[in-house]
């Protein structure tokens, strides 16, 4: 059952980029990965889906529901942790927390209580004494005290140490089991790779894959680095394998094709040194952001 649908979404500012047609479907109770280098349009598509923003063209629906005609009973249901961290600074962590409860019905005040415990925040203090941390730990606190189906998060690691990345992700993981569907962008790699079913890769305004995260997995790259006295890099690339240096005798490549034929080929020559290695999908994702155009 899709919860998110987006369908040739694009914004525009004036001659600017922001987003150009994107389409993009996420289902119910998955947790789904957004990623991409800056400026690429991760932060326009949010909140184009909040209605911070009016699209250009194209459309985007929560629960099947318009996100511009309808977004008062969409954000009902809804959580969302803003990448930048803004409130009043003379208001107390309690009056921030009180006033975001007093939006939302059915509260479960004691699952707020335990949050607070959980991310150890301080209710007595103003705003302007928080660090970047403690006020991102506010704003998890805001979207998720009411356990809302559907949680969108725009970089919301950001400033956190890693205990409290942790037990945010053992939230997400709980309200994950319950239904609740989490859209989460992010540059950490490594909490997408874990954490995430599917993800989207979109750079310069435009969606270049969507792709689950086992099959990102399944590609199984290998990184490569050997040294001979002979140089071989043509050869290499004859049996697919993707050239990413040429120095000191030491060849380092990618390689994903049949790993007999590589062994073939490399048993012909004297090999001084070998290195063989399962490329990390974060390494994998950053061919994206890096060298490659909309593959």
């Amino acid at each position: 059952m899709s919860i998110i649908e987006i369908k040739n979404l694009t914004k525009t500012y004036g001659k600017s980029r922001g987003i150009d047609k994107v389409n993009l479907t996420v289902n119910k109770g998955e947790i789904y990965g957004f990623i991409g280098p800056n400026g690429a349009g991760k932060s326009t598509t949010i909140k184009t889906l909040l209605n911070l923003i009016f699209p250009t063209s194209g459309e985007a629906k929560i629960f099947g529901l318009d996100c511009v005609s309808q977004t008062t009973k969409i954000k009902e249901d809804i959580g969302y942790v803003p990448s930048e961290v803004r409130y009043y600074d003379n208001m107390s962590v309690k009056e921030i927390i009180d006033y975001a409860k007093s939006f939302k019905k059915n509260v479960d005040n004691g699952y707020v209580d335990e949050l607070i415990k959980t991310f150890d925040v301080e209710l007595h203090k103003k705003i302007f004494e928080l660090s970047l941390g403690n006020k991102k730990k506010v704003a998890i606190i805001q979207a998720l005290l009411h356990k809302p189906k559907v949680l969108i998060l725009d970089e919301p690691t950001n400033g956190l140490d890693p205990l409290i990345q942790q037990k945010l992700f053992n939230e997400l993981l709980e309200l994950k089991k319950q239904g609740s569907t989490i859209f989460l962008s992010s540059h950490n790699l490594a909490e997408v790779e874990e954490f995430c079913d599917r993800v989207a890769i979109i750079k310069e305004g435009k969606i270049l894959e969507v792709r689950k995260i086992e099959d990102f997995a399944k590609k199984t790259v290998k990184k490569v680095a050997l040294k001979t006295s002979k140089n071989i890099e043509a050869e290499l690339k004859n049996i697919g394998g993707e050239i990413v240096s040429n120095e000191n005798n030491t060849i380092v490549f990618n390689y994903k094709e049949d790993i007999n034929k590589l062994i073939s080929l490399l048993s012909k020559y004297n090999i001084e040194n070998l290195i063989i290695e399962e490329k990390k999908l974060s390494e994998v994702f950053m061919s994206y952001y890096e060298g490659r155009k909309n593959k």
